[in-house]
């Protein structure tokens, strides 16, 4: 028999062995575990500002699981960088060593994205970066083998990025990798992680408490299960100082009382049970002869406050620091100088610079690193994102404010540039003319925040604030500028003023000189011996003083008081007058015979009248120097 035929015999045999053993032992096939099936989980989170990662546990994962992760920007500009890690990995050590990594990158001068491949690579079973839409981290990892794991969403460090974000999480569903899920599949597998201890923060403010006036702190938001606690005292004798806490609708929450007359030491505490905001700390004094000095301790989760000795921690603060908002304004024309109504017109160029974490927006989205909008459109994008931005007022303004040009220019970080050009006239209540027309005048340009100055405080914009270099005020020369900023009424105020004086050329040869020609031609009619004839042109140069002062009476408002100018001409009023009576007198005594005495009289006159106006016109300028030095 061959080799073949026997090769053939023995496989027949084997079959039908096998098949009469196998009917005995019967095959249990395994049921698919429900693991096996498509799970989704979609989780909202939050970077906040200047915030650190977030993390959540992803639980009851299998081997050979394939884990799909997708993070989506929802609003800010956050730039996430999402991985995973088992669950023996201490992620708050992953944190200290990336924070670190970064802050090692800075200080070399690199860009710290650099840093991120070496090191996720090291740290991380699987992560990304931007492989999503625009900005979004997508990946997907093979669970190598049973148990829990770690998802990481950190801000990118490459630039100052956060915001809300949409956290797709899928095990053996593809479908997430697109990031386009609506809804949950299956049972819930992620939770979040509580990873950094509740926020520990301690602040002290100190002041002045004056019976009758109540200090108002705002406190920063609260997180629900935050407890926010209070110490205050005060230094003044008999005080009875009142400390409460009251929330966004004045609604008092907790309050500490002396215990015992006279006490000057007070605390307390409250746990809010919900997320809060607009929370408002006030100490107020009921003693009223008591004023004196102030100190408080706040802290959140600080339970060392209650005692006064608690440590402050400046990065963390307690009570809400407000928005520095650079300003700054240029005056490029002066188109008017009303004295009368007492109000000038200008054309001015405003300027303001901030940064709001809530302005920010995704560049992915219009592919821009800013987008520029009109004031009205930049008004709503403020509501839209649910913030505010610092609106303002000509404070001294008179009528309306006509804005010729507006633009703002929100970049994907948050700040915000706003830009005005518009012309206003402002009223100038400052105005004095005792000195006119040698005055030097006061002009302000008053602009003062709508909102108060625990939300906004204005900063000076560096090299921006100034005047024009082609005023267009032909009367007016500016001398001096400055500028100042101070809380009135709780309201931040940049103030802009300068001062300038007159062109006295004007006055020079309209006024002064015919007045000094008049004065002179009215001195050499005493050289004169017809006493009728300078009656005559005494009685004419009475009568153009009179015009003079009529003129100048409708350049000023109705005064109280009189000008140099005004002093100048009733001065003239008075010595014509006085040359009109001394004329008509000397020709009485030359129709009564007496020419030899009104002779004698009138050569002493030459001589007396010049000395008249010298005399009159210093005491005018002693009398105004002596009174502007005062």
């Amino acid at each position: 028999m061959s080799r073949r035929a026997q090769t053939l015999r023995l496989a027949i045999l084997a079959f039908l062995v096998l098949s009469l053993v196998l009917p005995l032992f019967p095959i249990q096939v395994a049921a698919a575990r429900p693991d096996d099936q498509a799970r989704i989980q979609i989780v909202q989170g939050e970077i906040p500002y200047r915030g650190h990662g977030q993390f959540y546990h992803a639980r009851n994962l299998h081997a050979s699981d394939i884990l799909y992760v997708y993070v989506h920007t929802e609003t800010g500009n956050l730039d996430p960088l999402a991985a995973v890690v088992d669950a023996a990995t201490d992620v708050m050590q992953i944190n200290l060593d990336f924070n670190q990594a970064v802050n090692e990158a800075f200080q070399a001068g690199k860009d710290p994205i650099a840093i991120v491949p070496d090191f996720a690579n090291t740290h991380f079973l699987a992560w990304d970066d931007d492989s999503g839409w625009g900005y979004d981290a997508v990946f997907q990892y093979t669970i190598p083998k049973d148990g829990d794991y770690q998802i990481l969403v950190y801000p990118s460090p490459s630039h100052m990025n956060w915001g809300k974000f949409t956290l797709m999480v899928g095990v053996n569903a593809p479908q997430v990798l697109k990031g386009q899920v609506q809804e949950d599949v299956g049972e819930p597998f992620v939770d979040k992680a509580t990873i950094f201890p509740p926020i520990q923060a301690a602040q002290v403010v100190t002041g002045t408490l004056q019976a009758g006036k109540k200090e108002q702190l705002h406190i920063v938001p609260l997180k629900a299960g935050d407890t926010f606690y209070a110490y205050a005292e005060t230094e003044s004798e008999h005080s009875s100082p009142v400390l409460e806490l009251r929330d966004f609708g004045d609604k008092l929450l907790a309050a500490g009382i002396p215990p015992h007359e006279g006490g000057q030491q007070i605390s307390l505490s409250y746990t809010v049970q919900e997320d809060a905001k607009d929370y408002v700390l006030v100490l107020s004094e009921t003693t009223p002869e008591a004023t004196g000095p102030y100190r408080i301790v706040a802290g959140i989760n600080n339970s060392d406050v209650l005692t006064g000795q608690a440590q402050p921690t400046p990065n963390n603060p307690v009570f809400q620091q407000p928005i520095p908002v650079q300003i700054g304004l240029k005056i490029d024309q002066i188109t008017n100088v009303d004295q009368k109504a007492e109000n000038f017109s200008v054309v001015n160029t405003l300027q303001m610079e901030w940064q709001d974490p809530k302005l920010a927006f995704n560049p992915a989205t219009c592919d821009c690193k800013y987008q520029s909008m009109s004031i009205s459109s930049f008004q709503k994008y403020a509501d839209d994102h649910g913030t505010i931005w610092p609106e303002f007022v000509f404070f001294n303004q008179q009528g309306r404010r006509d804005i010729q040009n507006g633009l703002v220019v929100v970049f994907s970080d948050g700040r915000a540039i706003y830009y005005e050009r518009s012309s206003v006239t402002l009223q100038a209540p400052d105005f004095d003319f005792r000195l006119y027309p040698f005055d030097i005048q006061t002009f302000f340009v008053r602009i003062r925040m709508v909102f108060p100055d625990h939300l906004f405080t204005y900063t000076e914009m560096p090299g921006f604030t100034g005047m024009g270099d082609q005023l267009g005020e032909e009367e007016w020369v500016v001398q001096e500028q400055w500028t100042e900023i101070q809380s009135v009424d709780r309201s931040s105020q940049f103030s802009f003023g300068f001062k300038a004086d007159r062109h006295l050329m004007y006055y020079v040869v309209r006024i002064f000189v015919p007045v000094l020609l008049i004065i002179i031609v009215s001195w050499f009619t005493f050289f004169l011996k017809d006493y009728s004839k300078r009656v005559d042109v005494a009685s004419a140069n009475l009568l153009i003083f009179v015009a003079f002062n009529f003129t100048i009476s409708d350049a000023l408002p109705h005064l109280g008081y009189a000008t140099v100018l005004d002093l100048v001409l009733v001065t003239t009023f008075v010595i014509t007058g006085l040359v009109v009576i001394f004329n008509v007198w000397l020709k009485r005594l030359e129709i009564s015979k007496k020419e030899s005495i009104a002779h004698v009289i009138d050569k002493y006159s030459i001589w007396l009248y010049p000395i008249m106006y010298f005399a009159a016109f210093a005491a005018v300028a002693f009398f105004f120097a002596r009174a502007n030095i005062q």
